[in-house]
């Protein structure tokens, strides 16, 4: 850790003291805007309070050098990938850079009042984009929650599979369809087939469902052929976002065998407009998951000590929903569930080391999405699959309505956020989606 944690660090934006806001100073979440009706072209920002800092601004007054210069040079494109590739030793010196120019003494605080509103944008003033150029987009199956839940309802006897437990399970997803929190999701047609019907039909899914998981993005990559070492593996992690991997369940049950999933989830994921760096998440690292007496010791390409001690997170992730009746009536959104990702069976640094294991060459701005965050408590559960038991036990909403799965209208909204004695709240934004009916 450095300066850019200190609690106690003054901001001169006001808004970024607000006991609610997701970005204090100390967090500094990196995205792509521009001032909204405007022609101007996307770029980097940095969110602070309810502003964003336009950083290329601050680079034409020759207030960074060096290697935070070098990244800032940078923050002029519509995309974080360029940034990304410099590695984190770079997007700290960038980081401490902006600390030096937000804090109240400041290289910053004198030039702010000549520079004025060039400097800073509202959020509510500006259009924000996708974050990243998703070239490869891969989604593990860490939480051992909700693997365990999810299989007793198809093996109640024996509910994880043998691997389950020696290697961090995934697949290859679909970047094409990855958007931007606020996009619509149209809801997916596909096969579907239920057990009195001897053949499937074709329409539109009727068990839409979300999944609340944590995504995070490769930095620099490595070489075709070149694994990485579990060692170094946080070393090419950039930051981490929310990620909301909209499934189809109806579809995913009959063409998930015998190759896994395909159609039901490459029709959308969502993703927050801010990536937090692995820089500002220092502060809330925790050990990995306490396996059980009986559960194996990861095979030795998965585990170091420091990953051991220091590879989870504390980071908490809600779910929130609002239907359309809810909003018309002006009721707020209500909280589904909320879960700590310090539950999950593997670690970021282990699902990328596996991933790059067999070489598989991962590149700047590749995006590994954690898979489902689930707990022990039903409150805890990450998706609508395991909240209501695959439709047993519908969810009520505060208008009477019930829910086993999605329906049009409905808007479902992630949040997240670390905090820990000591240190300052930092949060990721919202996550959000409508689902809209199906095309044709």
């Amino acid at each position: 850790m450095n300066e850019s944690h200190d609690p106690h660090l003054e901001c001169w934006v006001r808004s970024a003291h607000n006991a609610s806001t997701d970005f204090p100073i100390q967090n500094l979440p990196f995205g792509i805007f521009r001032r909204a009706e405007s022609d101007d072209e996307p770029r980097v920002g940095v969110a602070i309070g309810d502003q964003i800092l336009d950083v290329t601004t601050w680079l034409s007054e020759g207030l960074f050098d060096g290697a935070a210069a070098e990244a800032a040079a940078r923050c002029a494109l519509p995309t974080l990938n360029a940034l990304m590739a410099l590695g984190n030793e770079a997007i700290s010196a960038l980081r401490r850079g902006i600390v030096a120019i937000l804090s109240t003494d400041g290289i910053g605080y004198e030039n702010f009042k000549r520079l004025g509103d060039a400097c800073l944008t509202p959020v509510s003033g500006a259009q924000l984009f996708a974050p990243v150029k998703v070239g490869d987009y891969t989604d593990f199956y860490a939480s051992v929650y909700h693997a365990t839940n999810v299989g007793s309802m198809f093996r109640p006897d024996n509910p994880l599979l043998p691997n389950y437990k020696f290697v961090p399970i995934g697949y290859h997803g679909r970047a094409s369809s990855i958007v931007a929190s606020g996009t619509e999701i149209i809801r997916p047609r596909g096969q579907t087939k239920v057990p009195t019907s001897e053949i499937p039909t074709f329409g539109p899914s009727r068990m839409l469902d979300y999944e609340s998981e944590l995504g995070f993005f490769v930095g620099r990559g490595n070489t075709l052929g070149a694994p990485i070492p579990i060692q170094r593996a946080a070393e090419h992690i950039f930051g981490f976002c929310l990620v909301n991997d909209w499934s189809a369940r109806d579809i995913q049950a009959w063409e998930y065998q015998p190759l896994g999933p395909f159609l039901a989830k490459s029709f959308a994921t969502s993703t927050s407009p801010w990536v937090v760096t692995a820089e500002a998440i220092e502060p809330f690292r925790a050990p990995a998951f306490a396996r059980d007496a009986g559960d194996p010791a990861p095979l030795d390409y998965l585990s170091a000590p420091d990953d051991q001690k220091n590879g989870g997170i504390q980071l908490f992730l809600e779910v929130w929903m609002q239907s359309a009746i809810m909003r018309d009536q002006k009721v707020p959104a209500v909280r589904l569930s909320r879960t700590n990702f310090g539950s999950m069976y593997w670690t970021p640094a282990q699902m990328l080391a596996h991933h790059a294991s067999n070489g598989c060459n991962l590149r700047p701005g590749d995006l590994l999405g954690s898979g489902t965050v689930s707990g022990k408590d039903k409150t805890e559960r990450g998706c609508l699959l395991e909240l209501t038991w695959r439709g047993a036990e519908p969810v009520t909403l505060p208008t009477g309505e019930q829910r086993r799965f999605l329906e049009d209208g409905d808007e479902v909204i992630m949040r997240g956020y670390c905090e820990r004695d000591g240190f300052a709240r930092i949060g990721f934004g919202d996550c959000r989606g409508i689902v809209s009916p199906a095309a044709g």
